[in-house]
């Protein structure tokens, strides 16, 4: 597996860039609505950015319906 990676570095660059906004947003979503559960979760959690595309179309948009 290391020496895959090593030579298909550019398949870990590309899961960075496309994790990276996803966590960030998620981040900032979970801080803004005062949820501090599902922020450590998202910091903690790393699912390649399923769970954050999950928590920012499912869960806040619940969550800024009802507020």
């Amino acid at each position: 597996m290391e020496q895959y990676l090593q030579q298909n570095a550019w398949l870990l660059a590309l899961v960075i860039l496309w994790t990276l906004p996803w966590k960030a947003v998620t981040l900032w979503k979970a801080a803004r609505l005062k949820q501090k559960v599902w922020f450590v979760i998202l910091l903690c959690v790393n699912s390649m950015a399923l769970l954050e595309i999950i928590y920012i179309f499912l869960v806040t948009r619940k969550r800024e319906k009802h507020a």
